[in-house]
C-alpha cells in the first residue's frame, strides 16, 4: 500500500505570510533613522552603561541566593509537623505575595522615618550596637531587602511544590534504610525534586534581571537608571532605552541557555 503524505497548503501559505510580515518589520526598524542605531552603537559599551550593568548582575545574583536560601527554609516550615513552623512560614508567604515588589522597595528605603536609629541592647549588659538607619539601609541594601525577601515567597511556593512531587514511598524507604531525616531530604528527596523546581526558578531568575528595573525608583544606578541618566542629559531618549533592552535580552538569553543545562542535567533519568 502506498502511503501518500497529507498536504497542507494553507499551513506553507500561512508560513510564507508570516516571513514576509517579520521581514517587512525587521527592514522598517533597521532602516527606520528615528531607531538612531549609530548612537545605540556608541553607548552600548559605554562605561556608565556597563557599570550599571554591573549591578544589575550583583543585584541580580544577591536577591536570588537570599531568596532559594531563605525561601528553600520557608518551604521546609510550611511542610512541617511542627504546626507553630507551618503558620509563621504561611503567614510570611502570604505577607509577601500580597505586597507589590514597589511598595517594598519604596518602604525600605524610607524605613528610617519609622526607627530613626537601629539599636541592639541586652538587659545588664547595655548598647552593643548603634547606628543610623539611614546609613545601614542603603539604597542597595533596601533593594536587597525589597528583592530578596520577596523572591523568597515565591521560590518557597515552588519549592514546596517539587519537593510535595517526590513520591512518599522514597521516604519510607530511606528511613527503612536508617537515614536519618537531613540525609533523606539532602540525598534522597531533594536531588528528585530539582528535576521540578529548575524550571520554574529558572523564570524567577529571569523575572529578577528584570525585576531589578524596580530600583530605579530609589536612584540604585543600575543598568535602566544609568540609561536614564544619560537620556535625561543627551535628550537621546529611544536610542538609549534600546541599549537597556540589548542588555537585558543578552543577559536572559545567556540565562536561558544555562536553564536549558541544568534541566538536562536533573532530568537524565527520567
Amino acid at each position: 500500500m502506498q502511503v501518500v503524505p497529507l498536504r497542507h497548503p494553507w499551513t506553507w501559505a500561512a508560513s510564507v505570510v508570516v516571513v514576509l510580515i517579520a521581514a517587512g518589520v525587521a527592514w522598517s526598524v533597521a532602516t527606520n533613522p528615528a531607531f538612531q542605531w549609530p548612537v545605540v552603537a556608541q553607548y552600548l559599551f559605554d562605561p556608565q552603561i556597563l557599570a550599571g550593568l554591573g549591578r544589575t548582575l550583583e543585584l541580580t545574583i544577591a536577591a536570588m541566593a537570599l531568596g532559594l536560601v531563605l525561601g528553600t527554609v520557608l518551604a521546609v516550615m510550611r511542610l512541617s509537623d511542627n504546626r507553630l513552623l507551618s503558620v509563621l512560614s504561611w503567614l510570611y508567604i502570604w505577607f509577601f505575595r500580597s505586597v507589590p515588589v514597589l511598595v517594598q522597595l519604596i518602604f525600605w528605603y524610607n524605613f528610617g522615618a519609622l526607627y530613626p536609629r537601629i539599636v541592639l541592647a541586652l538587659p545588664g549588659i547595655g548598647v552593643l550596637y548603634s547606628a543610623s538607619t539611614n546609613a545601614v539601609i542603603t539604597p542597595t541594601t533596601a533593594a536587597l531587602a525589597g528583592l530578596g525577601l520577596a523572591q523568597a515567597a515565591y521560590t518557597a511556593e515552588v519549592i514546596r511544590a517539587g519537593i510535595l512531587s517526590v513520591a512518599p514511598g522514597q521516604t519510607r524507604a530511606a528511613k527503612a534504610l536508617g537515614m536519618g531525616p537531613a540525609m533523606i531530604f539532602t540525598r534522597i528527596v531533594f536531588p528528585q525534586a530539582m528535576r521540578v523546581i529548575i524550571p520554574p526558578v529558572g523564570n524567577e531568575v529571569i523575572s529578577m534581571v528584570k525585576g531589578t528595573s524596580l530600583v530605579s525608583v530609589i536612584a540604585m544606578a543600575d543598568l535602566l537608571y544609568t540609561a536614564q541618566l544619560i537620556y535625561a542629559r543627551t535628550y537621546e531618549t529611544i536610542p538609549l532605552l534600546i541599549v537597556a533592552s540589548l542588555w537585558y535580552l543578552i543577559i536572559v538569553s545567556v540565562l536561558s541557555v544555562a536553564q536549558h543545562g541544568l534541566e538536562r542535567h536533573y532530568g537524565r533519568g527520567a
